[in-house]
Protein backbone atom coordinates (compact mmCIF):
# COMPACT_ATOMS: atom_id res chain seq x y z
CA UNK A 1 0.00 0.00 0.00
CA UNK A 2 1.09 3.49 -0.45
CA UNK A 3 1.63 5.70 2.47
CA UNK A 4 -1.34 7.66 1.97
CA UNK A 5 -4.80 6.94 -0.22
CA UNK A 6 -5.46 4.58 -3.51
CA UNK A 7 -2.11 3.32 -5.21
CA UNK A 8 -5.21 2.17 -7.86
CA UNK A 9 -7.00 5.57 -7.78
CA UNK A 10 -4.08 7.46 -8.24
CA UNK A 11 -2.69 5.37 -10.67
CA UNK A 12 -6.34 5.39 -12.32
CA UNK A 13 -6.62 9.33 -12.76
CA UNK A 14 -2.93 9.40 -13.66
CA UNK A 15 -3.62 7.63 -16.46
CA UNK A 16 -6.28 8.98 -17.27
CA UNK A 17 -4.77 12.28 -18.13
CA UNK A 18 -2.38 10.70 -20.17
CA UNK A 19 -4.45 8.77 -22.15
CA UNK A 20 -6.88 11.95 -23.01
CA UNK A 21 -3.56 13.98 -23.26
CA UNK A 22 -2.09 11.29 -25.89
CA UNK A 23 -5.57 11.37 -27.88
CA UNK A 24 -5.29 14.99 -27.86
CA UNK A 25 -1.47 15.49 -28.76
CA UNK A 26 -2.15 12.46 -31.62
CA UNK A 27 -5.25 14.86 -33.00
CA UNK A 28 -3.56 18.11 -33.23
CA UNK A 29 -0.52 17.23 -34.54
CA UNK A 30 -0.16 18.55 -38.24
CA UNK A 31 3.60 17.76 -38.53
CA UNK A 32 4.62 16.20 -42.33
CA UNK A 33 8.63 16.76 -42.33
CA UNK A 34 7.54 20.71 -41.90
CA UNK A 35 10.00 21.96 -39.25
CA UNK A 36 8.38 24.80 -38.34
CA UNK A 37 5.61 23.00 -37.52
CA UNK A 38 7.98 20.78 -35.63
CA UNK A 39 9.85 22.96 -33.81
CA UNK A 40 7.50 26.16 -33.10
CA UNK A 41 3.86 24.78 -34.26
CA UNK A 42 3.83 27.19 -37.29
CA UNK A 43 3.81 30.20 -34.62
CA UNK A 44 0.18 29.77 -34.89
CA UNK A 45 -0.63 30.13 -31.15
CA UNK A 46 -1.89 33.67 -29.97
CA UNK A 47 -0.71 35.18 -27.05
CA UNK A 48 -3.18 34.44 -24.26
CA UNK A 49 -3.31 30.49 -25.22
CA UNK A 50 0.54 30.70 -25.07
CA UNK A 51 0.80 32.24 -22.15
CA UNK A 52 -0.78 29.57 -20.34
CA UNK A 53 1.82 27.01 -22.39
CA UNK A 54 4.70 29.23 -20.91
CA UNK A 55 3.25 28.63 -17.41
CA UNK A 56 2.82 25.72 -17.76
CA UNK A 57 6.82 24.97 -19.26
CA UNK A 58 7.92 26.88 -16.17
CA UNK A 59 5.23 25.58 -13.51
CA UNK A 60 8.28 22.33 -12.78
CA UNK A 61 7.91 19.92 -9.79
CA UNK A 62 10.04 22.10 -8.60
CA UNK A 63 7.68 24.82 -8.23
CA UNK A 64 4.60 22.24 -7.03
CA UNK A 65 5.99 20.16 -4.86
CA UNK A 66 9.77 21.60 -4.03
CA UNK A 67 8.12 24.97 -2.89
CA UNK A 68 5.38 24.20 -0.74
CA UNK A 69 7.41 21.22 0.94
CA UNK A 70 10.05 24.41 1.69
CA UNK A 71 7.66 26.40 3.39
CA UNK A 72 5.95 23.62 4.50
CA UNK A 73 9.54 22.73 6.56
CA UNK A 74 11.21 25.86 6.42
CA UNK A 75 8.66 28.48 6.66
CA UNK A 76 9.46 32.11 4.90
CA UNK A 77 12.45 31.41 3.60
CA UNK A 78 11.01 28.72 1.07
CA UNK A 79 8.49 31.32 -0.23
CA UNK A 80 11.68 33.31 -1.43
CA UNK A 81 11.89 30.65 -3.99
CA UNK A 82 8.34 31.61 -5.23
CA UNK A 83 9.62 35.57 -5.70
CA UNK A 84 12.91 34.92 -7.47
CA UNK A 85 11.00 32.86 -9.94
CA UNK A 86 8.23 35.35 -10.44
CA UNK A 87 10.39 38.55 -10.02
CA UNK A 88 12.67 36.64 -13.32
CA UNK A 89 9.96 37.05 -15.80
CA UNK A 90 10.51 40.87 -15.24
CA UNK A 91 13.73 40.20 -17.51
CA UNK A 92 11.78 38.51 -20.12
CA UNK A 93 9.20 41.08 -20.35
CA UNK A 94 11.44 43.97 -20.54
CA UNK A 95 14.59 42.91 -22.51
CA UNK A 96 14.09 39.82 -24.02
CA UNK A 97 10.81 38.55 -25.44
CA UNK A 98 10.31 40.90 -28.31
CA UNK A 99 14.01 41.38 -29.62
CA UNK A 100 14.65 37.04 -29.47
CA UNK A 101 11.16 36.70 -31.22
CA UNK A 102 12.10 39.18 -34.00
CA UNK A 103 15.57 37.86 -34.53
CA UNK A 104 15.58 34.15 -34.61
CA UNK A 105 13.72 31.66 -36.15
CA UNK A 106 13.81 28.30 -33.88
CA UNK A 107 16.14 28.11 -31.11
CA UNK A 108 18.27 30.42 -29.37
CA UNK A 109 21.44 29.72 -31.22
CA UNK A 110 19.76 31.58 -34.23
CA UNK A 111 19.39 34.81 -32.26
CA UNK A 112 23.61 34.64 -31.07
CA UNK A 113 25.06 33.35 -34.81
CA UNK A 114 22.90 36.19 -36.42
CA UNK A 115 25.77 38.69 -36.74
CA UNK A 116 28.54 36.03 -36.22
CA UNK A 117 30.39 32.65 -37.22
CA UNK A 118 27.95 30.50 -37.57
CA UNK A 119 29.33 27.45 -36.93
CA UNK A 120 31.26 27.76 -33.66
CA UNK A 121 28.55 29.74 -31.82
CA UNK A 122 25.79 27.67 -33.34
CA UNK A 123 28.28 24.80 -31.49
CA UNK A 124 28.39 26.44 -28.11
CA UNK A 125 24.76 27.22 -28.21
CA UNK A 126 23.57 23.27 -28.83
CA UNK A 127 26.24 22.89 -25.98
CA UNK A 128 25.23 24.99 -23.48
CA UNK A 129 20.90 24.18 -24.33
CA UNK A 130 21.64 20.57 -23.75
CA UNK A 131 23.74 20.75 -20.55
CA UNK A 132 21.17 23.28 -19.04
CA UNK A 133 18.13 20.83 -20.52
CA UNK A 134 19.91 17.78 -18.93
CA UNK A 135 19.94 19.29 -15.51
CA UNK A 136 16.83 20.69 -15.21
CA UNK A 137 15.48 17.51 -16.66
CA UNK A 138 17.42 15.89 -13.70
CA UNK A 139 15.00 18.13 -11.01
CA UNK A 140 11.77 16.72 -13.02
CA UNK A 141 12.52 13.12 -12.89
CA UNK A 142 13.97 13.08 -9.38
CA UNK A 143 10.64 14.41 -8.15
CA UNK A 144 8.79 12.01 -10.35
CA UNK A 145 10.45 9.17 -7.91
CA UNK A 146 9.40 10.51 -4.64
CA UNK A 147 6.06 11.56 -5.80
CA UNK A 148 5.31 8.09 -6.75
CA UNK A 149 6.90 6.08 -3.79
CA UNK A 150 4.70 8.10 -1.58
CA UNK A 151 1.44 7.98 -3.78
CA UNK A 152 1.74 4.04 -5.31
CA UNK A 153 3.70 2.64 -2.13
CA UNK A 154 6.53 1.73 -4.60
CA UNK A 155 9.70 1.95 -1.81
CA UNK A 156 12.75 0.20 -3.24
CA UNK A 157 15.02 2.08 -5.06
CA UNK A 158 14.68 -0.62 -8.35
CA UNK A 159 10.77 0.07 -8.07
CA UNK A 160 11.23 3.77 -8.44
CA UNK A 161 13.83 3.40 -10.99
CA UNK A 162 11.18 1.32 -13.07
CA UNK A 163 8.25 4.36 -12.68
CA UNK A 164 11.17 7.23 -13.08
CA UNK A 165 11.22 4.88 -16.88
CA UNK A 166 7.84 4.65 -17.23
CA UNK A 167 7.16 8.62 -16.63
CA UNK A 168 10.42 8.88 -19.50
CA UNK A 169 8.83 6.79 -21.78
CA UNK A 170 5.42 8.60 -22.00
CA UNK A 171 6.71 11.76 -22.19
CA UNK A 172 9.19 10.46 -25.64
CA UNK A 173 5.73 9.71 -26.93
CA UNK A 174 4.44 13.21 -26.30
CA UNK A 175 7.59 14.99 -28.45
CA UNK A 176 7.75 12.29 -30.91
CA UNK A 177 4.32 12.00 -31.66
CA UNK A 178 2.91 15.73 -31.08
CA UNK A 179 5.94 18.05 -31.81
CA UNK A 180 5.52 21.22 -30.48
CA UNK A 181 1.90 21.65 -31.35
CA UNK A 182 0.88 18.47 -29.03
CA UNK A 183 3.56 19.16 -26.32
CA UNK A 184 1.82 22.66 -26.47
CA UNK A 185 -1.40 21.87 -26.00
CA UNK A 186 -0.20 19.44 -23.25
CA UNK A 187 1.22 22.44 -21.69
CA UNK A 188 -2.03 24.49 -21.69
CA UNK A 189 -4.05 21.42 -20.52
CA UNK A 190 -1.32 20.66 -17.26
CA UNK A 191 -1.24 24.95 -16.45
CA UNK A 192 -5.15 24.76 -16.44
CA UNK A 193 -5.37 21.84 -14.51
CA UNK A 194 -2.55 22.70 -11.77
CA UNK A 195 -3.67 26.11 -11.18
CA UNK A 196 -7.46 25.08 -10.87
CA UNK A 197 -5.66 22.60 -8.37
CA UNK A 198 -4.26 25.01 -6.42
CA UNK A 199 -6.36 27.24 -6.22
CA UNK A 200 -9.41 24.73 -4.84
CA UNK A 201 -6.59 23.40 -2.52
CA UNK A 202 -6.38 26.87 -0.97
CA UNK A 203 -10.28 27.36 -1.05
CA UNK A 204 -10.71 24.59 0.80
CA UNK A 205 -7.99 25.02 3.17
CA UNK A 206 -8.75 28.81 3.98
CA UNK A 207 -12.16 27.06 4.52
CA UNK A 208 -11.07 25.03 7.31
CA UNK A 209 -9.42 28.12 9.37
CA UNK A 210 -12.71 30.11 8.52
CA UNK A 211 -10.49 32.01 6.26
CA UNK A 212 -8.76 33.44 8.54
CA UNK A 213 -4.87 33.82 7.75
CA UNK A 214 -3.56 34.48 11.26
CA UNK A 215 -5.76 30.78 12.83
CA UNK A 216 -3.95 29.20 10.23
CA UNK A 217 -0.09 30.54 10.64
CA UNK A 218 -0.90 30.02 14.60
CA UNK A 219 -1.63 26.13 13.65
CA UNK A 220 1.42 25.98 11.16
CA UNK A 221 4.27 27.41 14.03
CA UNK A 222 2.25 24.86 16.63
CA UNK A 223 3.06 21.54 14.24
CA UNK A 224 6.77 23.28 13.18
CA UNK A 225 9.65 21.57 14.76
CA UNK A 226 10.95 25.41 14.52
CA UNK A 227 7.72 26.65 16.64
CA UNK A 228 7.50 30.43 15.56
CA UNK A 229 10.61 30.77 13.80
CA UNK A 230 8.86 29.47 10.77
CA UNK A 231 6.77 32.36 10.35
CA UNK A 232 10.34 34.83 10.34
CA UNK A 233 13.47 35.02 7.76
CA UNK A 234 16.56 32.90 8.76
CA UNK A 235 15.05 28.85 8.09
CA UNK A 236 16.70 27.86 5.19
CA UNK A 237 19.43 30.61 4.80
CA UNK A 238 20.69 33.34 7.44
CA UNK A 239 21.89 30.87 9.88
CA UNK A 240 25.47 31.72 9.27
CA UNK A 241 27.72 34.28 6.65
CA UNK A 242 28.51 31.06 4.46
CA UNK A 243 24.12 30.52 4.18
CA UNK A 244 23.91 34.33 3.38
CA UNK A 245 25.70 34.38 0.78
CA UNK A 246 24.48 30.98 -0.66
CA UNK A 247 20.89 32.70 -0.53
CA UNK A 248 22.28 36.27 -2.69
CA UNK A 249 23.69 33.53 -4.65
CA UNK A 250 20.57 31.57 -5.10
CA UNK A 251 18.47 35.02 -5.98
CA UNK A 252 20.97 36.12 -7.98
CA UNK A 253 20.36 32.35 -10.08
CA UNK A 254 16.69 32.56 -10.25
CA UNK A 255 16.36 36.09 -10.98
CA UNK A 256 18.61 36.08 -13.80
CA UNK A 257 18.25 32.67 -14.99
CA UNK A 258 14.53 32.11 -16.22
CA UNK A 259 16.30 34.93 -19.32
CA UNK A 260 18.47 32.31 -20.57
CA UNK A 261 16.72 28.86 -20.31
CA UNK A 262 16.32 28.05 -23.71
CA UNK A 263 12.84 25.95 -23.35
CA UNK A 264 11.51 29.52 -22.23
CA UNK A 265 13.27 31.32 -25.03
CA UNK A 266 12.15 28.87 -27.81
CA UNK A 267 8.70 29.17 -26.70
CA UNK A 268 8.30 33.03 -27.99
CA UNK A 269 8.62 31.51 -31.65
CA UNK A 270 5.18 29.75 -31.36
CA UNK A 271 3.33 32.82 -31.61
CA UNK A 272 3.29 35.35 -34.93
CA UNK A 273 4.97 38.01 -33.95
CA UNK A 274 6.86 40.42 -31.02
CA UNK A 275 3.49 41.58 -30.16
CA UNK A 276 2.16 38.07 -29.09
CA UNK A 277 5.39 37.62 -27.57
CA UNK A 278 5.26 39.92 -24.99
CA UNK A 279 1.13 39.23 -24.22
CA UNK A 280 2.21 35.56 -23.55
CA UNK A 281 4.59 36.93 -20.66
CA UNK A 282 2.10 38.83 -19.41
CA UNK A 283 -0.57 35.91 -19.42
CA UNK A 284 2.39 33.55 -17.70
CA UNK A 285 2.85 36.45 -15.15
CA UNK A 286 -0.69 36.48 -14.12
CA UNK A 287 -0.83 32.98 -14.25
CA UNK A 288 2.39 32.22 -12.14
CA UNK A 289 1.40 34.87 -9.58
CA UNK A 290 -1.63 33.51 -8.96
CA UNK A 291 -0.37 29.85 -8.71
CA UNK A 292 2.70 30.98 -6.38
CA UNK A 293 0.20 32.81 -3.85
CA UNK A 294 -1.60 29.88 -3.68
CA UNK A 295 1.53 27.84 -2.76
CA UNK A 296 2.37 30.13 0.03
CA UNK A 297 -1.19 29.04 2.25
CA UNK A 298 -0.65 25.43 1.11
CA UNK A 299 3.33 25.43 2.68
CA UNK A 300 2.08 26.47 5.67
CA UNK A 301 -1.07 24.62 5.35
CA UNK A 302 0.88 21.63 5.22
CA UNK A 303 2.95 22.59 8.15
CA UNK A 304 -0.67 23.17 9.86
CA UNK A 305 -2.88 20.24 9.13
CA UNK A 306 -0.28 17.40 8.51
CA UNK A 307 3.03 18.36 10.83
CA UNK A 308 6.63 19.24 9.38
CA UNK A 309 7.55 16.15 11.27
CA UNK A 310 5.27 13.71 9.52
CA UNK A 311 6.34 15.36 6.14
CA UNK A 312 10.45 14.90 6.92
CA UNK A 313 9.18 10.85 8.28
CA UNK A 314 7.01 10.50 4.74
CA UNK A 315 9.00 8.85 1.70
CA UNK A 316 9.28 11.96 -0.26
CA UNK A 317 10.20 13.92 2.51
CA UNK A 318 9.76 17.95 1.77
CA UNK A 319 8.46 16.79 -2.07
CA UNK A 320 5.17 15.01 -0.16
CA UNK A 321 3.89 18.03 1.81
CA UNK A 322 1.24 19.05 -1.08
CA UNK A 323 0.07 15.28 -1.86
CA UNK A 324 0.10 14.80 2.21
CA UNK A 325 -2.17 17.55 2.41
CA UNK A 326 -4.56 16.88 0.04
CA UNK A 327 -5.35 13.30 1.97
CA UNK A 328 -5.62 15.67 4.94
CA UNK A 329 -8.48 18.18 3.30
CA UNK A 330 -9.95 16.43 0.46
CA UNK A 331 -9.21 12.82 1.07
CA UNK A 332 -8.62 10.13 -1.09
CA UNK A 333 -10.33 11.26 -4.36
CA UNK A 334 -8.41 14.98 -3.84
CA UNK A 335 -5.41 13.21 -3.39
CA UNK A 336 -5.77 10.99 -6.90
CA UNK A 337 -6.55 14.61 -8.52
CA UNK A 338 -3.69 16.17 -7.16
CA UNK A 339 -0.99 13.18 -7.95
CA UNK A 340 -2.25 13.25 -11.49
CA UNK A 341 -1.46 16.80 -11.77
CA UNK A 342 2.04 16.48 -10.04
CA UNK A 343 2.46 13.50 -12.48
CA UNK A 344 1.22 15.82 -15.37
CA UNK A 345 3.43 18.24 -14.43
CA UNK A 346 6.41 16.51 -14.15
CA UNK A 347 5.60 15.32 -17.80
CA UNK A 348 5.16 18.19 -19.45
CA UNK A 349 7.90 20.10 -18.32
CA UNK A 350 10.04 16.78 -19.22
CA UNK A 351 8.16 16.95 -22.92
CA UNK A 352 9.30 20.57 -23.39
CA UNK A 353 12.81 20.19 -22.14
CA UNK A 354 13.63 17.64 -24.66
CA UNK A 355 12.39 19.10 -27.39
CA UNK A 356 13.92 21.88 -27.19
CA UNK A 357 17.25 19.84 -26.43
CA UNK A 358 15.99 17.43 -29.89
CA UNK A 359 15.33 20.52 -31.86
CA UNK A 360 18.24 22.79 -30.86
CA UNK A 361 20.84 19.49 -32.27
CA UNK A 362 18.76 19.35 -35.15
CA UNK A 363 18.98 22.61 -35.69
CA UNK A 364 22.18 24.29 -34.96
CA UNK A 365 24.59 21.21 -34.90
CA UNK A 366 23.39 19.14 -37.99
CA UNK A 367 21.28 21.20 -40.26
CA UNK A 368 23.42 24.55 -39.62
CA UNK A 369 27.11 22.91 -38.90
CA UNK A 370 26.88 19.43 -40.52
CA UNK A 371 24.81 20.52 -43.56
CA UNK A 372 25.90 23.90 -43.90
CA UNK A 373 22.19 25.47 -44.00
CA UNK A 374 21.01 22.58 -46.75
CA UNK A 375 19.37 20.25 -44.53
CA UNK A 376 16.21 18.66 -46.11
CA UNK A 377 13.61 19.46 -43.54
CA UNK A 378 12.47 15.70 -43.40
CA UNK A 379 15.48 14.69 -42.65
CA UNK A 380 15.95 17.67 -39.72
CA UNK A 381 12.99 16.99 -37.77
CA UNK A 382 13.84 12.90 -38.25
CA UNK A 383 17.44 14.10 -36.55
CA UNK A 384 15.42 15.86 -34.02
CA UNK A 385 13.24 12.94 -33.13
CA UNK A 386 16.21 10.40 -32.64
CA UNK A 387 18.05 13.11 -30.30
CA UNK A 388 14.42 13.33 -28.23
CA UNK A 389 15.06 9.20 -27.70
CA UNK A 390 18.37 9.71 -26.77
CA UNK A 391 17.65 12.92 -24.62
CA UNK A 392 15.16 11.15 -22.82
CA UNK A 393 17.34 8.08 -21.87
CA UNK A 394 20.32 10.35 -20.21
CA UNK A 395 16.78 11.85 -18.23
CA UNK A 396 15.76 8.62 -17.30
CA UNK A 397 19.37 7.66 -15.59
CA UNK A 398 20.10 11.00 -14.58
CA UNK A 399 16.98 10.70 -12.64
CA UNK A 400 17.13 7.31 -11.57
CA UNK A 401 20.74 8.77 -9.64
CA UNK A 402 19.47 11.99 -8.54
CA UNK A 403 16.20 10.45 -6.62
CA UNK A 404 15.75 11.91 -3.64
CA UNK A 405 17.30 14.80 -3.83
CA UNK A 406 14.88 18.57 -3.27
CA UNK A 407 13.28 19.78 -6.20
CA UNK A 408 13.44 22.62 -5.83
CA UNK A 409 17.24 22.87 -5.25
CA UNK A 410 18.05 21.17 -8.19
CA UNK A 411 16.33 23.58 -10.38
CA UNK A 412 18.24 26.44 -8.98
CA UNK A 413 21.41 25.11 -10.07
CA UNK A 414 20.01 24.87 -13.55
CA UNK A 415 18.91 28.36 -13.15
CA UNK A 416 22.39 29.08 -12.12
CA UNK A 417 23.48 27.17 -15.38
CA UNK A 418 20.94 28.88 -17.26
CA UNK A 419 22.08 32.74 -16.51
CA UNK A 420 25.76 31.93 -16.67
CA UNK A 421 26.23 30.57 -19.68
CA UNK A 422 23.35 31.97 -21.76
CA UNK A 423 22.31 35.46 -20.56
CA UNK A 424 25.27 37.45 -20.77
CA UNK A 425 25.75 36.42 -24.29
CA UNK A 426 22.28 36.95 -25.55
CA UNK A 427 21.99 40.68 -23.81
CA UNK A 428 25.34 41.58 -25.09
CA UNK A 429 24.36 40.36 -28.77
CA UNK A 430 21.01 42.46 -28.70
CA UNK A 431 22.03 45.38 -27.06
CA UNK A 432 25.87 45.59 -27.69
CA UNK A 433 27.35 46.13 -31.68
CA UNK A 434 30.66 45.92 -30.84
CA UNK A 435 29.82 42.39 -29.03
CA UNK A 436 31.60 39.77 -31.73
CA UNK A 437 32.47 36.23 -32.12
CA UNK A 438 35.27 35.57 -29.63
CA UNK A 439 33.60 37.36 -27.22
CA UNK A 440 30.32 35.34 -27.18
CA UNK A 441 32.34 31.87 -26.85
CA UNK A 442 34.24 33.00 -24.11
CA UNK A 443 31.43 34.22 -22.11
CA UNK A 444 29.13 31.08 -23.11
CA UNK A 445 31.82 28.31 -22.17
CA UNK A 446 33.43 30.73 -19.72
CA UNK A 447 30.16 30.79 -17.96
CA UNK A 448 28.94 27.15 -18.64
CA UNK A 449 32.56 25.30 -17.12
CA UNK A 450 32.60 28.04 -14.57
CA UNK A 451 29.44 26.96 -13.40
CA UNK A 452 30.09 23.27 -13.77
CA UNK A 453 33.20 23.16 -11.98
CA UNK A 454 31.86 25.04 -9.10
CA UNK A 455 28.78 22.84 -8.67
CA UNK A 456 31.23 19.87 -8.80
CA UNK A 457 33.51 21.07 -6.12
CA UNK A 458 30.48 22.14 -3.61
CA UNK A 459 28.58 20.34 -1.26
CA UNK A 460 25.49 19.32 -3.97
CA UNK A 461 28.22 16.73 -5.12
CA UNK A 462 30.27 15.69 -2.04
CA UNK A 463 30.87 16.36 1.99
CA UNK A 464 27.43 16.41 3.26
CA UNK A 465 24.46 13.89 4.26
CA UNK A 466 22.03 15.52 1.08
CA UNK A 467 25.29 15.17 -1.49
CA UNK A 468 24.77 13.11 -4.20
CA UNK A 469 28.15 11.40 -2.98
CA UNK A 470 27.47 12.13 0.90
CA UNK A 471 30.77 9.11 1.21
CA UNK A 472 33.37 11.54 -0.20
CA UNK A 473 34.66 15.15 0.57
CA UNK A 474 36.29 17.26 -2.01
CA UNK A 475 33.83 19.94 -1.76
CA UNK A 476 36.11 23.20 -1.45
CA UNK A 477 33.19 25.30 -2.79
CA UNK A 478 31.50 26.30 -0.31
CA UNK A 479 27.88 27.83 -1.85
CA UNK A 480 25.67 24.98 -2.98
CA UNK A 481 24.79 27.87 -5.99
CA UNK A 482 27.58 29.08 -7.75
CA UNK A 483 25.41 32.02 -9.46
CA UNK A 484 27.04 34.59 -7.33
CA UNK A 485 30.70 33.45 -9.18
CA UNK A 486 30.07 32.13 -12.16
CA UNK A 487 27.37 34.77 -13.74
CA UNK A 488 29.30 37.52 -13.30
CA UNK A 489 32.62 35.88 -14.92
CA UNK A 490 30.26 35.35 -17.95
CA UNK A 491 29.49 38.73 -18.37
CA UNK A 492 33.65 39.87 -17.96
CA UNK A 493 34.97 37.09 -20.15
CA UNK A 494 32.58 38.40 -22.58
CA UNK A 495 33.41 41.88 -22.90
CA UNK A 496 37.50 40.48 -22.62
CA UNK A 497 37.11 38.06 -25.62
CA UNK A 498 35.48 41.11 -27.15
CA UNK A 499 37.71 44.29 -26.87
CA UNK A 500 40.91 41.80 -27.12
CA UNK A 501 39.65 40.33 -30.08
CA UNK A 502 40.99 42.30 -33.39
CA UNK A 503 37.40 41.09 -34.90
CA UNK A 504 35.03 44.31 -35.71
CA UNK A 505 32.07 42.15 -36.96
CA UNK A 506 30.27 42.82 -40.06
CA UNK A 507 28.71 46.36 -39.62
CA UNK A 508 26.39 45.63 -42.01
CA UNK A 509 24.78 42.94 -40.34
CA UNK A 510 25.06 44.59 -36.59
CA UNK A 511 22.95 47.39 -38.56
CA UNK A 512 20.51 44.28 -39.84
CA UNK A 513 20.39 42.66 -36.58
CA UNK A 514 19.41 46.35 -34.75
CA UNK A 515 16.47 46.91 -37.06
CA UNK A 516 15.21 43.74 -37.10
CA UNK A 517 15.31 43.26 -33.47
CA UNK A 518 13.61 46.42 -32.48
CA UNK A 519 10.76 46.35 -36.20
CA UNK A 520 10.88 42.63 -36.51
CA UNK A 521 10.98 43.59 -40.23
CA UNK A 522 12.25 40.35 -41.75
CA UNK A 523 11.28 38.34 -38.98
Amino acid sequence: MSDIGSPVLNMAVFGAFVLVTLVIVARVNRTKGNTADYFTAGSAFGGGRNGLALSGDFLSAASFLGIAGAIAIHGYDGFLYSIGFLVAWLVNLLLIAELVRNTGRFTMGDVLSYRMRARPVRAAAATSTLVISLFYMLAQMAGAGGVVALLLGVHTRGGQAIVITVVGVVMMLYVLVGGMRGTTWVQIIKASILVLCVALMTVFLLGKFGFDISALLDQAAANNARGTKVLDPGGMFGQSGTSKLDFVSLALALVLGAAGLPHVLMRFYTVPNAVQARRSVIWAVATMAVFYLATLVIGYGASALVGSDRILAATGRENSAAPLLAFEIGGTLLLGIVSAVAFATILAVVAGLTLTASASFAHDVYANIFKRGQANPVAEVRVARLTAVFVGGLAIVGGIMANGQNVAFLVGLAFAFAASANLSTLLYSLFWRRFNTRGTLWGMYGGLMSCLVLVFLSPVVSGSTTSIFPGVDFAVFPLSNPGIISIPVSFVLGFLGTILSRDKGDEAKQAEMEVRSLTGIGA
